[in-house]
């Protein structure tokens, strides 16, 4: 069996773009800038490797603050270091495709990405308002800009040198199969809502034919009922492996050969989602068999628009 260490220094080769992604990444969605400097610094003083960020999020500024700091402290070198951001849906145009693209990478201040996702596959009206609403408080979506287009644009990022790899987020198996199905440069990683109670095999299935790697984000759901923290399953496991609930259900997520998301502001917290080790096959098969509990907790994935933006705890 693997041992601990080695399990969580797990990197997954992208055939589809250069380097290898960490399995175990810390996600930044964490509203307030001064915290995620703090808890950006925390995770990569525990052993985080990958960091995912987002225009969305507002906060790029103080990650890249975070990881500058870092570098100087000696905690991290950037070549150890795997960034992942994403292109906000108000700028899928392939004319503002690059000039996102640079502004995430000067606010993280850093000279590459290592992996650059479409948010969502929804195109939203063009501009700097990121949730444009008409006068009843629906949506504007953008009708003169296609997901293929937007993609091309992604490519030609690639082409340019400062990103290394392209995806997508948010996006259900049918779409992926439209962009694999045209992609000059296929997506190098997808990431979605995946947990124990939202496990996507189907989607894993194709990615793993594809030469994709699924990246998990809520890997432990949101706290919302039902808790899959709860799950009598998950609970049974921890307590014979002597792990918490989170460390099964995030082992379970690298075992089964996805990398994984995780937020938090809390040291404590940080410093358990990274130290996790391998399952007993047999507990990884009851992981399979015996959860029967099947939910997701938002429709962002229909709409594009978050269904509501996690708390950090």
């Amino acid at each position: 069996m693997t041992t601990g260490d080695a399990f969580r220094d797990t990197r997954i080769p992208l055939a589809h773009g250069s380097g290898a992604i960490p399995a175990i990444g810390f996600g930044t969605l964490i509203p307030d800038p001064l915290a995620t400097k703090q808890a950006t610094m925390t995770a990569l003083e525990v052993g985080f490797r990958h960091l995912d960020c987002a225009e969305r999020y507002r906060n790029e500024d103080a990650v890249g603050d975070a990881m500058q700091a870092s570098f100087k402290a000696g905690t991290v070198r950037r070549e150890d270091l795997f960034v992942t951001t994403k292109l906000w849906n108000t700028n899928h145009r392939p004319e503002r495709v690059k000039p996102a693209f640079e502004a995430s990478r000067r606010r993280l201040q850093i000279d590459d990405i290592d992996c650059y996702l479409i948010h969502t596959p929804f195109a939203f009206r063009p501009g700097d308002d990121q949730d444009p609403r008409d006068e009843h408080g629906r949506v504007i979506y953008d009708p003169e800009v296609t997901l293929v287009e937007t993609w091309q644009a992604l490519e030609r990022l690639v082409d340019e040198g400062r990103c290394k790899a392209i995806g997508l987020s948010d996006i259900t198996l049918d779409k992926l199969r439209e962009i694999v199905a045209v992609a000059r440069i296929k997506p190098a990683v997808v990431q979605v809502k995946s947990h124990p109670y939202l496990p996507e095999w189907e989607l894993l299935d194709f990615c793993r034919e594809q030469g994709i790697v699924l990246l998990a984000f809520a890997a432990l759901g949101h706290g919302l009922d039902p808790k899959v923290l709860d799950d009598p399953v998950i609970t049974a496991i921890a307590q014979r492996v002597r792990k918490t609930p989170a460390q099964v259900a995030l082992s379970w997520a690298v075992q089964r050969g996805t990398a994984f998301l995780t937020t938090s502001t809390k040291p404590r917290n940080i410093r358990e989602n990274f130290d996790i080790s391998p399952l007993p096959d047999d507990a990884m098969q009851g992981i399979r068999d015996d959860i029967t509990t099947s939910v997701r907790f938002n429709t962002v994935v229909r709409t594009g628009v978050p269904g509501f933006i996690p708390r950090a705890g």
